[in-house]
């Protein structure tokens, strides 16, 4: 299908530090909230157009910290979950979700083929182009690269409190989450469960599936309590907590982290 020529694959990607030499790739998801203007806000309220069922409130500036302390490089989404998630596949209905959590979305229903399409083209392929680019440079750069997402989550879910605090997740390779969660110790303060608040009977390991274990790269997505991002300040200190669980299990897998790993 042709491309809306409003369009550039620019629009809908960032990439920060593509030639950087450190251990991580760093994928960000849902960092944006933003709705093309042809989408007419989708239909939703300012107010749902700000909440955790248009982009994951925080995950970016963690992301891009962790990526400068790591000197890596960052992919993201700039554009709004709801008009394409970019950590599902194109065959899932959640990919253009008529309805998150108690959120309607009204310009998501009833979608044609065509309509998913041209979403597809215009969002969730530049995504996946510009992720594979870097993959393929630095495995021709001969860079090990482990494949780390970053996400928030909402502290209540249908009504329900959550009490995880840190969610580190995994599919079929568990070898990063394994050596995060076994230094969960450096971190007493905090709730740090496996697979929780999601885990791959939810669909959420699209990414780790397509990016990482299809490279054959060590994989991990972490999830943050979006109510412990509120502020720059806030959004440093647990980028710093969870730099406290990954270096040291990087180093455990045998990746070189550029200042040696937290004491």
């Amino acid at each position: 299908m042709a491309r809306n020529l409003n369009w550039d694959d620019s629009d809908v990607v960032e990439v920060i530090g593509a030639q950087a030499n450190g251990p991580v790739l760093i994928l960000c998801e849902h960092a944006s909230n933003v709705i093309p203007a042809q989408y007419g806000g989708l239909g939703l309220s300012a107010e749902a157009r700000n909440s955790h069922a248009a982009w994951d409130p925080g995950a970016r500036a963690v992301a891009v910290q962790l990526a400068e302390a790591l000197c890596s490089p960052m992919v993201a989404a700039t554009v709004s979950r709801l008009v394409y998630d970019c950590n599902r596949p194109p065959e899932a209905t959640s990919a253009m979700p008529d309805r998150s959590e108690v959120i309607e979305v009204p310009g998501n229903r009833g979608l044609s083929a065509a309509e998913r399409a041209q979403r597809v083209a215009q969002v969730y392929t530049p995504f996946c182009s510009a992720v594979r680019q870097v993959i393929c440079a630095r495995k021709t750069a001969g860079l090990a690269t482990a494949l780390v997402t970053i996400h928030s989550f909402s502290p209540v879910w249908f009504g329900a409190q959550r009490d995880c605090e840190i969610g580190i997740l995994h599919d079929s390779d568990t070898r990063l989450a394994d050596a995060m969660l076994a230094e969960s110790h450096r971190l007493p303060h905090r709730v740090i469960r496996r697979n929780d608040p999601y885990g791959p009977e939810d669909g959420v390991t699209h990414s780790l599936q397509l990016h990482g274990l299809a490279h054959d790269l060590p994989n991990v997505m972490i999830e943050i309590r979006n109510d412990l991002l509120q502020g720059a300040e806030s959004q440093t200190r647990l980028a710093n907590e969870v730099l406290t669980l990954l270096r040291p299990a990087l180093n455990v897998l045998g990746e070189t982290v550029k200042g040696g790993a937290h004491a």
